[in-house]
Order: C-alpha cells, then sequence, then structure tokens
C-alpha cells in the first residue's frame, strides 16, 4: 500500500478497545454460524409444538369470515 495510517501514541487504548471489540464480534459470529450448522444436522424432536389448539380458529379448515369472532368462545374438551 501507497499510504500508511498512523495514529498518535494517545489513541493505542482506543486501538486496542477496538480490536478486542472485533474478536469478540468475530467470535460471536462464529458461535453463531457454528449453532445454526449444529441445529440443522442435528436430529432432535421437537420440544415445544407452535400449533397447540388453545383456540377455536386452529379447529377450522378454512380461514373464518372477518369479523366472525367478536370474542373469543370457550373451549371444552371432553
Amino acid at each position: 500500500p501507497r499510504r500508511y495510517s498512523d495514529y498518535p501514541d494517545a489513541f493505542m487504548s482506543w486501538n486496542i478497545i477496538s480490536s478486542i471489540g472485533s474478536l469478540i464480534s468475530l467470535m460471536s459470529i462464529m458461535m453463531f454460524i457454528f449453532i445454526l450448522w449444529e441445529s440443522l444436522i442435528s436430529n432432535r424432536q421437537i420440544i415445544f409444538n407452535e400449533n397447540m389448539i388453545s383456540s377455536i380458529e386452529w379447529l377450522q379448515k378454512f380461514p373464518p369470515m372477518e369479523h366472525s369472532y367478536t370474542e373469543l368462545p370457550i373451549l371444552i374438551k371432553f
């Protein structure tokens, strides 16, 4: 390179803080990529089901008409 950036020695502490911050960011990105990779290749069972039948709209096969539920009905499981 033709130009070098030269900072005064008074900014050395800020340079060290910036370098440490960049290393923390690099390690967190690497850990995030590892977690994504590990979650994609593992064959774990689902613990929490997002399709819980806790309201009547989940029992219908088609979307309900607009304004069909002014208030939620009570569900009773026999």
